[in-house]
């Protein structure tokens, strides 16, 4: 965005348009062959709050590396990095189950049988000091509350730190990594799909594909405005999915710091995710947030309230943004955008470049035009879509 001064300066300079991004293709997913989802750190909080959101949708399960259970910061940053990373103080798990089932009597959250039907795999490194094995054995605690211990896998004995480890990708397994990705000669992305998608199994049958290609970018901003989200999500799909021939469906969920806007295709391309989906039919969605948003400058995903106090509820706006990206591969009707929304006064929206003025203290909303009245005046505005501003309310 270019400050107003700046663009006094240079008026009459227009900016270069990017390439435009391609739309998420539409009906590649079969939903009766059910899904899973899976995240590490941020996303693996992230993981949680979408299984017990949508555990309808995702029939398959959850797979979490260095995460906790579902509410462990109760909207507040301090509990965030203290109990539920560092586990300086116990996590309440039976007070978490509690209002958890409370939420889903309420319809925030899914049915809990339906969380009990799917499965669970769980990985936290021996040496990870990031999110300590101490809110592992908590989360492990949690879902037991909810699944069968046959439908409950852990793998807990690799000497990683915080990171997801693969067969052949990253620095060695002790060494600190900067894409927090570790060779460690461990296949975790299918230990992890072979216990959620092939009915329990160990793993899924070996890969057959050499070269497998690149995950796709595709356009975001269909979908959400703000919120912590990119504009650019990533899409891996077999050669042999269609609309004629869908297939299933895995959501993959990057941490803190591991977003393409931090690290470019690392996790996208080399978790080991690809490979596998090749052989078995499965479309991937990596959904990325935004390492830019000045609320959330490592992009983490929504865990203890930064973007929204619903984050770990069925309207929290992230976890209805990615709902809105599976129900697209899915074919489904389109869901409600979940737009950007601003309350502020008139002035303040003006030098965020929401709004323009006509120089008499009059100001309208960028995009629609809307007159919002005079500068000291105080409009909510909703972005919607991308750089279109209208008066509305925040949902």
């Amino acid at each position: 965005m270019i400050p107003r001064l700046a663009a006094w300066l240079l008026a009459g300079v227009a900016p270069i348009a990017g390439a435009a991004l391609p739309p998420l293709p539409a009906g590649i997913v079969d939903p009766a062959l059910g899904a899973s989802v899976s995240g590490i750190s941020s996303g693996g909080y992230m993981a949680v709050q979408l299984h017990f959101a949508h555990a309808q949708t995702f029939t398959q399960g959850v797979g979490v590396v260095a995460g906790g259970p579902l509410g462990c910061a109760e909207g507040e940053v301090a509990k965030a990095l203290g109990r539920c990373m560092a586990h300086e103080q116990p996590i309440p798990v039976d007070t978490l189950v509690q209002r958890a089932r409370s939420a889903a009597q309420r319809g925030e959250l899914a049915p809990t049988a339906q969380v009990g039907a799917g499965r669970v795999y769980l990985f936290g490194g021996t040496r990870d000091e990031t999110v300590r094995p101490g809110v592992m054995d908590d989360l492990r605690a949690f879902y037991r509350a909810f699944v069968p211990a046959d439908r409950l896998r852990e793998r807990r004995d690799v000497a990683a730190g915080h990171s997801f480890v693969t067969e052949d990708f990253g620095p060695t397994c002790a060494a600190d990594s900067a894409n927090f990705m570790n060779d460690c000669d461990v296949d975790l992305a299918g230990e992890l799909l072979g216990h959620l998608v092939a009915g329990g199994q160990a793993r899924l049958p070996r890969p057959r594909v050499d070269g497998t290609p690149a995950a796709q970018a595709f356009d975001q901003r269909a979908f959400v405005t703000g919120h912590g989200l990119a504009a650019e999500g990533r899409i891996f799909v077999p050669a042999d999915c269609s609309r004629e021939r869908p297939c299933g469906l895995h959501v993959a969920l990057h941490g803190c710091r591991q977003s393409v806007g931090a690290i470019g295709s690392d996790f996208v391309d080399h978790a080991g995710f690809n490979r596998w989906a090749a052989s078995n039919r499965l479309v991937v969605l990596y959904p990325q947030t935004d390492p830019s948003s000045p609320n959330n400058p490592r992009g983490c995903w929504d865990w203890w309230g930064h973007d929204d106090a619903r984050y770990a509820t069925r309207q929290g706006p992230q976890v209805r943004a990615v709902m809105a990206m599976v129900r697209r591969l899915q074919g489904a009707p389109a869901d409600a955008p979940v737009a950007a929304c601003t309350t502020a006064s008139n002035w303040t929206h003006y030098w965020a470049d929401r709004a323009s003025t006509d120089g008499f203290g009059g100001v309208r909303a960028i995009g629609s035009g809307e007159n919002l009245g005079w500068w000291w005046q105080t409009t909510t505005l909703r972005e919607w879509p991308a750089g279109q501003f209208r008066r509305g309310s925040c949902d």
